[in-house]
C-alpha cells in the first residue's frame, strides 16, 4: 500500500493531463534519468505521440 502512496504522490495534473516526470519514473524503475529518456528516444515509434513533453520555464 505505502507504494502504491508513493505513486500516486507522483502524478501531477499538467495541461489537463496527469502524468508522471522523468525523474520521478527513473527512481521508480531504479534507473538515472538520462538513462530513462535515452531508452524512450531509442524506442519513440511505441510510444502514442502524445506519451511525452517537456516543461515550461513556467510550468516547473
Amino acid at each position: 500500500m505505502q507504494i502504491i502512496q508513493s505513486i500516486q504522490n507522483r502524478i501531477y495534473n499538467l495541461r489537463g493531463e496527469r502524468v508522471m516526470l522523468d525523474r520521478d519514473l527513473a527512481t521508480l524503475y531504479e534507473i538515472e534519468t538520462k538513462s530513462l529518456n535515452l531508452a524512450v528516444k531509442r524506442n519513440i515509434k511505441r510510444f502514442p505521440e502524445d506519451f511525452m513533453f517537456q516543461l515550461t520555464k513556467n510550468e516547473y
